[in-house]
């Protein structure tokens, strides 16, 4: 059930309305002892509960043109970040939970991905393509720091010689510089480090439980410095919220050692869109209409178009504007959009335990 939305420290998401494909869905309602105030009132922020997931296989592929890659893991469903605009919300409620609050509370983490990993790579039909981490939610999300899973995916990746491309608003992927780094070295790893905002006061509440602003450069930095090919993300653009940024994160991002810069508009499918705009309404009271009329303006009159081939960028003047911006300061700095070009011919399914060598029976194998 939904209730009132409420502003939850650390959290993004402001309700917890039903999954839309639940059978039954409720409505607060005031029953005369005055519920509704106590709970609009209740301020305690959900705890996280960490739930395996009991997956099969873990590469996932897309058929998707608007996204320049096929084949992805994700260590993680659900993610503590808490993003209000994330995506991936939506697929949450296929497991029967909410994209709110439930998104970010119910997290479902993969022990056996590095396993499952590692039986795709060996199978006789498995043919070598650059895999991204990170494609639907972060793989270094905070629970990963103490569980390391990704890290457990990286070390097959490394073992195979099977290039991985990372996207992730979490700092500690510095954790893993030791196996980036020598990947990197061999042209089998790259990351794209998402920033939205260089303002606080603004992540504080977009994007409540992702690292600060300046860590996000300081690990665009590291990672450079490591040699690893490190790109950014201006993701999402948000018009009248992160819009005004735009030549100030190009120029952080590429000061800070990033070689590439891409961006996406803002998405609202499915129920990001009431989840949205419940945060603007409670975040920016004072210009939430227009900035709704603004989205508008840029997916042909709707809170969203999925339209392939310009779901990512929008439609008319406004998304025209940012996108010509995003050129220039990308110009101006000397950097390229495009993705890191991976290397698949090395990829070599090390020995299994039990393989024989040398001699067997007295034949040489």
């Amino acid at each position: 059930m939904a209730h009132r939305p409420t502003n939850h420290a650390a959290r993004g998401a402001l309700t917890n309305a039903a999954s839309r494909f639940a059978a039954a869905h409720g409505e607060d309602f005031d029953d005369g002892w005055d519920t509704l105030d106590t709970l609009a009132d209740d301020d305690t922020a959900p705890p996280t509960r960490l739930h395996r997931d009991p997956t099969r296989r873990v590469i996932s592929r897309n058929e998707s043109p608007d996204v320049p890659f096929a084949a992805s893991i994700n260590p993680y469903k659900g993610c503590a970040h808490g993003c209000i605009y994330c995506f991936a919300r939506p697929t949450h409620e296929y497991l029967d939970h909410s994209a709110g609050l439930d998104f970010e509370t119910e997290l479902y983490y993969k022990p056996e991905a590095a396993a499952l990993f590692e039986a795709e790579l060996r199978h006789p039909r498995y043919r070598c393509e650059a895999i991204t981490l990170g494609a639907n939610t972060d793989p270094y999300q905070p629970d990963d720091r103490k569980l390391a899973i990704t890290r457990e995916i990286l070390e097959v990746a490394h073992q195979f010689n099977q290039p991985i491309s990372v996207i992730t608003k979490g700092a500690h992927v510095t954790r893993d510089l030791d196996l980036l780094g020598d990947m990197a070295g061999r042209g089998l790893a790259s990351v794209f480090v998402s920033v939205t905002s260089l303002d606080s006061d603004i992540k504080r509440t977009l994007e409540p439980r992702a690292a600060a602003p300046g860590r996000r450069l300081a690990t665009i930095r590291a990672l450079a410095e490591a040699g690893v090919p490190t790109g950014a993300l201006i993701a999402p653009v948000i018009p009248m919220i992160t819009d005004h940024e735009i030549e100030r994160l190009v120029a952080a991002v590429a000061d800070a050692g990033a070689r590439r810069v891409g961006h996406v508009l803002l998405r609202l499918p499915h129920s990001i869109k009431q989840l949205f705009r419940e945060w603007l309404e409670t975040h920016y009271p004072d210009r939430a209409a227009h900035v709704m009329s603004l989205i508008r303006q840029m997916r042909g009159g709707a809170d969203y178009d999925a339209t392939w081939g310009t779901r990512m960028t929008g439609t008319g003047h406004y998304a025209a504007l940012i996108e010509k911006r995003i050129a220039l300061a990308r110009r101006r700095h000397g950097l390229e959009g495009q993705r890191f070009a991976l290397d698949t011919s090395q990829f070599a399914p090390p020995p299994a335990t039990g393989d024989q060598f040398g001699f067997d029976f007295g034949r040489q194998v």
